[in-house]
């Protein structure tokens, strides 16, 4: 009987492990013949796990989703990344506090004390800050990804930067997520044109459908997120002419200042930007190069003054 049990839960681990097995490639992994193999796949059966069965060329045995979750195997590596991952996702994403501490206790309960050490070194030795910052809500990122999945439109209203709400019907693409914050990268059907929607500023998704045909994306869209982050319309922008190839500055210029182009000859063009004159003040020192500034003359007499200060500050 235990020899059975543990060649049932070795014949569900090969299952799990990729998407279809020939009858012969489990019998030569479980070291038994044909007729035992079909045995074992029927009291997997009768144990709730839908193992899908075709014959002919390319036939075999496959996992199949059910109506119910049966348990899962995992091996030693994806036992601890669940238990690394759960203890970071609850975060990043809303009301999954409660969960994840369910799963890790379940986790807890079963792993062998190697493995407890190895998932509880992360936590053991990190300290989680407190932070004012607005995570979504699981239920709104899994609803998001599925129509974004099924090629559903979405109905939403969308708080801007400004705090002004709005209803916005778009045709979903992507969900990007940069470690603090969630991303929505979708077709705008009233502007025409692909945005990028924070999902802590979604106030309430209304509806969903119907489906449609995805556009095809113009561009990378890592590429495209990145730019959309950094291009935020703030409200003090300035456009600075540095000297150096884009190779030469990329190096120099932290990314966060501003989205940096080749320009002409040896030179390239940073567009900057803050919510203050301050602000942009310590943008422009940051960027820790000679630079021009190519416009936003009206700026120009109180960054005098900021630099009069510092000055003054510095005799």
């Amino acid at each position: 009987m235990l020899q059975t049990s543990s060649r049932l839960l070795r014949l569900l681990s090969l299952l799990q492990s990729r998407r279809q097995w020939s009858g012969k490639d489990l019998s030569e992994r479980l070291e038994i013949d044909g007729r035992t193999v079909r045995r074992d796949i029927d009291k997997l059966r009768e144990l709730g796990y839908p193992v899908r069965a075709s014959s002919g060329l390319g036939g075999g045995y496959q996992l199949g989703a059910g109506s119910s979750m049966p348990p899962v195997l995992l091996n030693d590596d994806e036992a601890v990344a669940v238990a690394f991952a759960l203890r970071t996702a609850a975060g990043s994403v809303g009301k999954m506090e409660e969960t994840a501490i369910g799963l890790l206790a379940k986790l807890d309960q079963v792993l062998p004390n190697r493995l407890r050490k190895r998932a509880s070194a992360l936590h053991a030795v990190t300290i989680s800050l407190p932070s004012a910052q607005v995570v979504p809500p699981v239920d709104v990122l899994s609803r998001i990804a599925s129509c974004c999945r099924d090629h559903m439109r979405l109905k939403l209203a969308y708080k801007d930067r400004d705090g002004k709400s709005t209803s916005r019907t778009l045709e979903p693409l992507r969900l990007a997520h940069t470690g603090s914050r969630w991303y929505l990268v979708a077709w705008d059907t009233q502007r025409e044109d692909w945005r990028t929607f924070r999902v802590d500023r979604i106030e309430r998704l209304m509806a969903s459908g119907p489906q449609f045909v995805p556009r095809k994306f113009p561009e990378d869209i890592e590429t495209y997120v990145k730019r959309s982050i950094r291009q935020v319309s703030y409200r003090f922008k300035m456009r600075l002419r540095l000297q150096g190839t884009l190779e030469e500055l990329e190096k120099k210029v932290p990314r966060w200042c501003g989205p940096l182009e080749a320009g002409e000859g040896a030179t390239c063009v940073l567009t900057v930007g803050a919510e203050s004159v301050e602000m942009l003040a310590s943008m422009l020192v940051m960027t820790s190069t000679e630079f021009e500034i190519l416009d936003s003359q009206e700026l120009l007499p109180e960054l005098r003054t900021i630099v009069a200060r510092l000055v003054a500050a510095t005799r």
